[in-house]
């Protein structure tokens, strides 16, 4: 996006540009979710455990982790 269209829409609204009640919802599958890296610290027989885990399962180890991560999550209530 160039400067002056940076410009632009910072000072407008999409409304006044825009019909919306045309618009169409779209599907976008190659679209891959940000993430954030992060570093946590485990006991090594317990990375060696999971890396066991993973290795059954044929995924790699941090997949596995947020997978179980992601499950523990859905399971506990929480809210996404």
């Amino acid at each position: 996006m160039s400067l002056a269209s940076r410009a632009f829409w910072e000072s407008q609204d999409s409304d006044d540009h825009s019909d919306w009640s045309k618009a169409e919802r779209v599907r976008l599958p190659n679209l891959k979710p940000s993430s954030t890296s992060i570093s946590l610290r485990l006991p090594n027989a317990l990375l060696e455990r999971i890396k066991v885990a993973a290795s059954k399962r044929d995924v790699p180890y941090r997949s596995l982790i947020k997978i179980w991560l992601a499950e523990k999550i859905d399971t506990s209530g929480a809210q996404r």
